[in-house]
Protein backbone atom coordinates (compact mmCIF):
# COMPACT_ATOMS: atom_id res chain seq x y z
CA UNK A 1 0.00 0.00 0.00
CA UNK A 2 1.32 3.15 -1.15
CA UNK A 3 1.79 6.75 1.30
CA UNK A 4 -0.95 7.95 -0.38
CA UNK A 5 -3.16 5.30 0.30
CA UNK A 6 -2.18 4.65 3.37
CA UNK A 7 -2.83 8.47 4.41
CA UNK A 8 -6.26 8.23 3.17
CA UNK A 9 -6.97 5.87 5.98
CA UNK A 10 -6.25 8.48 8.98
CA UNK A 11 -6.98 12.11 8.19
CA UNK A 12 -4.24 14.38 7.33
CA UNK A 13 -4.50 16.40 11.07
CA UNK A 14 -4.57 14.04 13.69
CA UNK A 15 -4.53 14.64 17.74
CA UNK A 16 -1.14 13.77 19.51
CA UNK A 17 -0.78 11.21 22.08
CA UNK A 18 2.82 11.93 23.73
CA UNK A 19 3.98 9.01 26.33
CA UNK A 20 7.15 8.66 27.87
CA UNK A 21 7.52 4.48 27.21
CA UNK A 22 4.35 3.52 25.41
CA UNK A 23 4.71 2.85 21.63
CA UNK A 24 1.72 1.64 19.21
CA UNK A 25 3.25 -0.48 16.37
CA UNK A 26 0.55 -1.24 12.90
CA UNK A 27 -2.01 -3.44 13.64
CA UNK A 28 -1.63 -4.28 16.89
CA UNK A 29 -3.89 -3.18 19.68
CA UNK A 30 -3.15 -1.15 22.84
CA UNK A 31 -5.20 -0.23 25.85
CA UNK A 32 -4.88 2.56 27.00
CA UNK A 33 -6.30 4.04 30.53
CA UNK A 34 -7.27 7.98 29.78
CA UNK A 35 -7.52 10.56 33.02
CA UNK A 36 -5.93 13.85 32.58
CA UNK A 37 -8.69 16.33 31.12
CA UNK A 38 -6.85 17.38 27.71
CA UNK A 39 -6.81 13.48 26.76
CA UNK A 40 -10.08 13.33 27.93
CA UNK A 41 -11.01 15.96 25.54
CA UNK A 42 -8.82 14.25 23.09
CA UNK A 43 -10.77 10.94 23.01
CA UNK A 44 -14.45 12.39 23.30
CA UNK A 45 -13.26 14.79 19.68
CA UNK A 46 -11.72 11.67 18.71
CA UNK A 47 -15.25 9.74 19.07
CA UNK A 48 -17.01 12.42 17.26
CA UNK A 49 -15.18 12.14 14.51
CA UNK A 50 -12.91 9.57 13.07
CA UNK A 51 -11.38 7.67 16.12
CA UNK A 52 -8.12 8.45 14.80
CA UNK A 53 -5.56 9.12 17.54
CA UNK A 54 -1.35 9.03 16.75
CA UNK A 55 0.67 7.72 19.50
CA UNK A 56 4.15 9.59 19.67
CA UNK A 57 6.96 9.07 22.21
CA UNK A 58 8.51 11.66 24.15
CA UNK A 59 12.15 12.78 23.76
CA UNK A 60 14.77 12.54 26.98
CA UNK A 61 14.07 16.00 29.19
CA UNK A 62 10.26 15.39 28.82
CA UNK A 63 9.67 15.65 32.31
CA UNK A 64 10.99 19.27 32.46
CA UNK A 65 7.50 19.94 30.44
CA UNK A 66 5.34 17.19 30.74
CA UNK A 67 2.01 19.67 31.18
CA UNK A 68 3.20 21.81 28.55
CA UNK A 69 4.31 20.56 24.71
CA UNK A 70 7.38 18.58 25.38
CA UNK A 71 9.67 17.59 22.28
CA UNK A 72 8.32 14.37 20.68
CA UNK A 73 10.14 12.01 18.42
CA UNK A 74 8.69 12.80 14.74
CA UNK A 75 8.24 9.55 13.67
CA UNK A 76 4.93 8.04 15.46
CA UNK A 77 2.10 5.43 14.44
CA UNK A 78 -2.02 6.13 14.33
CA UNK A 79 -4.61 3.98 15.16
CA UNK A 80 -8.25 3.91 15.43
CA UNK A 81 -10.15 3.78 18.74
CA UNK A 82 -11.60 0.00 18.65
CA UNK A 83 -13.26 -0.12 22.38
CA UNK A 84 -14.41 2.31 24.41
CA UNK A 85 -15.43 2.61 28.12
CA UNK A 86 -16.51 5.52 30.10
CA UNK A 87 -15.84 5.46 33.97
CA UNK A 88 -18.14 7.24 36.13
CA UNK A 89 -15.46 9.63 37.08
CA UNK A 90 -14.92 10.77 33.70
CA UNK A 91 -12.36 8.23 33.38
CA UNK A 92 -12.30 5.55 30.53
CA UNK A 93 -10.30 2.99 28.59
CA UNK A 94 -10.12 2.48 25.22
CA UNK A 95 -7.89 -0.23 23.08
CA UNK A 96 -6.32 1.73 19.79
CA UNK A 97 -5.55 -0.42 16.80
CA UNK A 98 -2.72 0.28 14.92
CA UNK A 99 -3.20 1.70 11.55
CA UNK A 100 0.19 3.10 9.94
CA UNK A 101 3.31 4.94 11.03
CA UNK A 102 3.48 8.54 9.82
CA UNK A 103 5.55 11.49 10.28
CA UNK A 104 4.59 14.56 12.64
CA UNK A 105 4.97 17.52 9.73
CA UNK A 106 3.25 20.70 11.65
CA UNK A 107 1.74 20.56 15.15
CA UNK A 108 -0.98 23.28 15.55
CA UNK A 109 -2.73 24.81 18.55
CA UNK A 110 -6.20 25.48 19.20
CA UNK A 111 -6.78 21.80 21.59
CA UNK A 112 -6.10 21.35 25.02
CA UNK A 113 -4.46 18.49 22.89
CA UNK A 114 -1.78 18.67 20.88
CA UNK A 115 -2.51 18.22 16.97
CA UNK A 116 -0.01 17.52 13.95
CA UNK A 117 -0.47 17.40 10.35
CA UNK A 118 1.04 14.17 9.44
CA UNK A 119 2.44 12.17 6.49
CA UNK A 120 1.65 8.33 6.45
CA UNK A 121 4.60 5.80 6.40
CA UNK A 122 4.74 2.42 4.43
CA UNK A 123 6.12 -0.64 6.18
CA UNK A 124 7.56 -2.67 3.02
CA UNK A 125 8.24 -6.43 3.50
CA UNK A 126 11.45 -7.01 2.22
CA UNK A 127 12.09 -10.47 0.47
CA UNK A 128 10.68 -13.71 1.42
CA UNK A 129 14.01 -15.33 2.16
CA UNK A 130 15.59 -12.98 4.70
CA UNK A 131 12.68 -12.39 6.42
CA UNK A 132 11.52 -15.98 7.47
CA UNK A 133 15.92 -16.03 8.21
CA UNK A 134 15.57 -13.08 10.18
CA UNK A 135 12.04 -14.48 11.99
CA UNK A 136 13.67 -18.28 13.09
CA UNK A 137 16.89 -15.82 14.51
CA UNK A 138 14.53 -13.73 16.08
CA UNK A 139 12.37 -16.43 17.89
CA UNK A 140 15.56 -18.55 18.62
CA UNK A 141 16.79 -15.06 20.50
CA UNK A 142 13.77 -15.09 22.64
CA UNK A 143 13.99 -18.92 23.16
CA UNK A 144 17.20 -18.31 24.89
CA UNK A 145 16.42 -15.36 27.08
CA UNK A 146 15.18 -16.32 30.86
CA UNK A 147 11.95 -14.95 30.33
CA UNK A 148 11.38 -16.38 27.11
CA UNK A 149 8.22 -18.76 27.24
CA UNK A 150 6.85 -15.66 29.62
CA UNK A 151 7.10 -13.37 26.89
CA UNK A 152 6.06 -15.54 23.28
CA UNK A 153 3.01 -15.26 23.77
CA UNK A 154 2.38 -14.44 20.07
CA UNK A 155 0.85 -17.34 18.25
CA UNK A 156 3.74 -18.86 15.57
CA UNK A 157 1.87 -18.22 12.95
CA UNK A 158 0.72 -15.12 12.46
CA UNK A 159 2.01 -12.78 9.38
CA UNK A 160 5.56 -11.47 9.51
CA UNK A 161 4.36 -7.73 10.01
CA UNK A 162 1.88 -8.48 12.86
CA UNK A 163 4.13 -10.64 14.48
CA UNK A 164 7.38 -8.69 14.82
CA UNK A 165 5.10 -5.23 15.55
CA UNK A 166 3.24 -7.33 18.53
CA UNK A 167 6.66 -8.54 19.60
CA UNK A 168 7.84 -4.51 19.06
CA UNK A 169 5.17 -3.08 21.20
CA UNK A 170 5.13 -5.99 24.17
CA UNK A 171 8.21 -6.89 24.61
CA UNK A 172 9.53 -4.74 27.94
CA UNK A 173 12.07 -2.45 25.69
CA UNK A 174 13.47 1.19 26.67
CA UNK A 175 11.87 4.09 24.85
CA UNK A 176 14.76 4.57 22.79
CA UNK A 177 14.83 0.98 22.00
CA UNK A 178 10.95 0.82 20.98
CA UNK A 179 11.60 4.19 19.10
CA UNK A 180 14.63 2.80 16.39
CA UNK A 181 12.29 -0.08 15.81
CA UNK A 182 9.34 2.40 15.32
CA UNK A 183 11.60 4.20 12.81
CA UNK A 184 12.62 1.05 10.81
CA UNK A 185 11.04 1.21 7.43
CA UNK A 186 10.46 -2.48 6.64
CA UNK A 187 9.57 -5.69 8.61
CA UNK A 188 13.39 -6.83 7.74
CA UNK A 189 14.98 -4.30 8.93
CA UNK A 190 12.59 -4.46 12.02
CA UNK A 191 13.14 -7.80 12.41
CA UNK A 192 16.90 -6.95 12.01
CA UNK A 193 16.50 -4.35 14.57
CA UNK A 194 14.73 -6.11 16.86
CA UNK A 195 16.99 -9.40 16.94
CA UNK A 196 20.56 -7.13 17.65
CA UNK A 197 18.44 -5.56 20.68
CA UNK A 198 17.64 -8.58 22.01
CA UNK A 199 21.51 -10.18 21.38
CA UNK A 200 23.05 -7.09 22.73
CA UNK A 201 20.73 -7.70 26.11
CA UNK A 202 21.70 -11.54 26.07
CA UNK A 203 25.70 -10.53 25.96
CA UNK A 204 25.47 -7.70 28.69
CA UNK A 205 23.71 -10.75 30.85
CA UNK A 206 26.16 -12.75 29.88
CA UNK A 207 29.12 -10.56 31.35
CA UNK A 208 27.35 -10.47 34.46
CA UNK A 209 26.78 -7.43 36.88
CA UNK A 210 30.70 -5.76 36.06
CA UNK A 211 28.89 -5.18 32.59
CA UNK A 212 26.51 -3.00 33.37
CA UNK A 213 22.92 -3.45 32.36
CA UNK A 214 21.39 -1.22 29.76
CA UNK A 215 17.46 -1.95 30.43
CA UNK A 216 15.94 1.03 32.31
CA UNK A 217 12.78 -1.61 33.15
Amino acid sequence: MSASQLLATIPPVIPIFPLPDVALFPQVPLPLHIFEPRYRAMVSDALAGDRVIGMALLRPGWEQDYYGRPPVYERGCAGRIEEHEALPDGRSNIVLRGLTRFRIVEEHAGKPYRLASVSALADTAGDAEPVEAARRALMAAIGRAADGPHVLVIKPDVPDEVFVNALSQSLALTAVERQSLIECDSVLERYRRLLSILEFRQLEDARGPAGGDPRVH
